[in-house]
């Protein structure tokens, strides 16, 4: 948490030397990407959507929400080993990340709860366990608050934001706004440099003591990061950080997993998943001792088959 916090503290004291229509919901092209039109489809802004969707198509539905500032790709190791497992298996890049519309508008969780609304309705997905990671943990719960649990059978809460990050008097545990005020000078001041600060330090857990950080590791978080909207990423610290989810974890009506790193440096887990899984009727947790934040690739193996033996039972 203390690392987490110096490098965004760091990112502001950079950041001051430094000078310097409404669309139906049907599947549709991207207006610049040649690609088949079953890879995008739009908001009800008009904003595409890039999405993945992988597996048997008659297998059971898991639908992955992804992290700031990433995109789908990140879930490339649980997506491919549920698919080899004869699931069908979704991912969408949320606006402002990855390959989606650079929307200047609407980088906020309730859009990103209908973008993901869209995408399910659009590929008339039902019964899904929906697995978020970080701020996608919290479109999930934001999700199920404004659209309910018609279409989903589970839920995944994988090191996510809820209930609250943002410390106040309600939640004094959580984390100061001057850590997301540093996101946001980092972000303005050299952003390039922030994702590779976090990526090497506190999200994968590099920063530990005889730690043996992978520099692939690194620059994927990096390039990913860099592939996603300036502005979006920027609006999306807010929509992580500050939005309130307790009331829609509170809606939350079907079997849930909270799955966290006790040494979670960027989401702490006292604050996060304990918080989290007692505002969930019948929510169980799994606790992954020493682990970071970034568990979808440092912790893997133990996540994918964790997420399998859920679903499957």
């Amino acid at each position: 948490m203390k690392a987490f916090k110096n490098i965004f503290l760091a990112s502001s004291i950079a950041a001051a030397s430094l000078t310097a229509i409404s669309a139906p919901h049907t599947a549709i092209a991207a207006p610049t990407v040649s690609q088949p039109s079953s890879m995008f489809i739009a908001a009800k802004d008009g904003t595409p959507l890039y999405y993945k969707d992988w597996g048997p198509k008659e297998g059971k539905v898991v639908v992955f929400s992804h992290g700031w500032p990433l995109n789908s790709d990140s879930w490339e190791s649980q997506m491919l080993f549920l698919a080899e497992k004869g699931y069908r298996v979704i991912a969408h890049d949320r606006r402002g990340h990855g390959r989606s519309g650079q929307s200047w508008n609407g980088n906020n969780m309730d859009q990103y709860a209908d973008d993901l609304g869209v995408v399910l309705e659009t590929l008339n997905v039902n019964e899904a366990t929906l697995v978020g990671f970080s701020t996608g943990g919290g479109e999930v719960a934001r999700y199920v608050g404004r659209h309910g649990s018609k279409r989903v059978s589970k839920i995944v809460l994988v090191s996510a934001v809820t209930p609250l990050m943002l410390k106040t008097e309600e939640n004094p545990n959580g984390v100061p706004l001057e850590v997301f005020d540093g996101l946001r000078k980092g972000s303005t001041a050299n952003r390039s440099q922030l994702y590779k600060d976090i990526a090497s330090g506190p999200f994968f857990g590099f920063n530990r003591p005889g730690a043996n950080a992978s520099a692939a590791l690194i620059d994927a978080f990096w390039l990913q990061g860099m592939t996603a909207s300036h502005k979006g990423t920027f609006d999306s610290i807010k929509a992580f950080s500050e939005t309130n989810f307790v009331e829609d974890l509170k809606r939350i009506d079907v079997p849930t997993l909270v799955i966290h790193g006790d040494d979670d440096q960027i989401v702490p887990i006292q604050t996060s998943g304990r918080a989290t899984v007692k505002l969930v009727k019948g929510a169980k947790i799994i606790e992954y001792p020493g682990a970071p934040h970034g568990i979808t690739d440092t912790h893997k193996d133990r996540l994918n088959q964790d997420l399998l033996d859920f679903i499957s039972h």
